[in-house]
């Protein structure tokens, strides 16, 4: 049995200024145009995305550029305040590809930029907003997986919002443009983040990198993007705690608000208990992949081992502590849990990654 190692750097738990002022721009822009009821009519119809908001969200308040650095014409910020980005995301289960392409695409292209003049002039373009590129694997696919290097994936998410694919194929990474591509939608659980399957036809695009430097950068570019859902999931588990909260003081039964019973108390103070620790799994996470720590794969493994049931569990419980009303297409409660569902085996299982963290210090995985 290996010893574990002793962590390298020291944890920023908390959220600055700069942060805080970011979350507040964020969440108004939802607040003003992907509010619940909006959503609810949008995933009626054929595209839940709620048209111009990508372009408020990437351009208008720079949030696609984020973690490319400014010589790249991005913002030069971290993956602290992409979090930010996705924790209010996941509070207002906004349909966008956000994950996909300013996360999970763009750290792929960052590990290709010094060595490729395509991926660099990619990645401004994404940096820009008015471009939105989507990794072709399934969202399923682990960040310690191989991805397959077949011409065809099904289960990629946000497809049907992609400009550009980054296809992993056995002699390299290539960059094709979705017209070259065949996009046939899948009927997805969460109807807020529509899934597809895309084949490309052999030979097509522009190749980036070869099969080595290939694989390295897909991983990292789904480390960035297992580490980073757990802000989501954070966000979307803080939501279902207020609004079960709020909902249980306004609503009485025997002449009292139903939140004073105590059996309703101590669940929903298990819920915040829960969400402490989801707050800490999902900002060291963030933390460690800004830093580029070494602990950043025990971290972001952490992270989702723990934040994806958390948001679960406060999923359900929002959705049984409404009572009826939280069983009707009517509430928004069934899109968080919906989210919360699909979360949960996106990017890794919670089994999977715990099994990477016993791999990673040195423990036998559960049987």
């Amino acid at each position: 049995m290996t010893e574990p190692a002793e962590p390298t750097t020291e944890l920023d738990l908390l959220y600055s200024e700069t942060e805080d002022d970011l979350r507040a721009a964020v969440r108004a822009l939802l607040t003003d145009r992907a509010g619940h009821q909006t959503l609810l009519s949008r995933i009626e119809t054929d595209s839940p995305y709620v048209p111009g908001l990508w372009k408020s969200l990437a351009t208008d308040i720079g949030a696609a550029g984020l973690l490319v650095p400014e010589k790249l014409g991005g913002q030069g910020a971290s993956h602290r305040e992409a979090a930010v980005v996705l924790e209010e995301l996941g509070r207002a289960v906004t349909p966008l590809p956000y994950l996909a392409s300013a996360v999970v695409a763009t750290e792929t292209l960052l590990a290709l930029a010094g060595e490729s003049g395509a991926a660099a002039g990619l990645l401004a373009d994404l940096a820009g907003g008015g471009t939105v590129a989507v990794l072709a694997v399934p969202f399923s696919t682990a960040p310690d997986a191989e991805p397959s290097s077949s011409s065809s994936a099904a289960g990629v998410a946000d497809a049907g919002a992609a400009d550009v694919f980054l296809v992993p194929r056995a002699d390299g990474l290539y960059a094709v443009p979705a017209g070259e591509a065949t996009v046939e939608a899948q009927t997805p659980l969460d109807l807020t983040r529509p899934l597809a399957r895309v084949t490309t036809p052999d030979g097509s695009g522009t190749r980036l990198a070869g099969p080595e430097a290939a694989r390295a950068a897909v991983r990292r570019g789904l480390l960035a993007g297992a580490g980073l859902l757990a802000s989501e999931q954070l966000g979307l588990a803080e939501w279902c705690l207020e609004e079960t909260v709020r909902h249980t003081r306004e609503r009485h039964q025997f002449n009292r608000p139903v939140g004073s019973f105590q059996a309703l108390k101590h669940r929903m103070a298990q819920l915040w208990l829960d969400l402490v620790g989801a707050r800490a799994a999902a900002r060291a996470a963030a933390d460690a992949l800004a830093a580029d720590s070494a602990d950043a794969p025990l971290l972001v493994a952490v992270a989702q081992a723990y934040c994806s049931k958390a948001a679960v569990r406060a999923a359900e419980e929002c959705v049984q502590l409404h009572g009826g009303i939280g069983m009707t297409w009517e509430h928004p409660a069934h899109l968080a849990l919906k989210r919360a569902k699909s979360d949960q085996i996106a990017l890794g299982s919670a089994g999977r990654h715990q099994d990477t963290i016993a791999a990673l210090v040195g423990l036998e995985p559960p049987l």
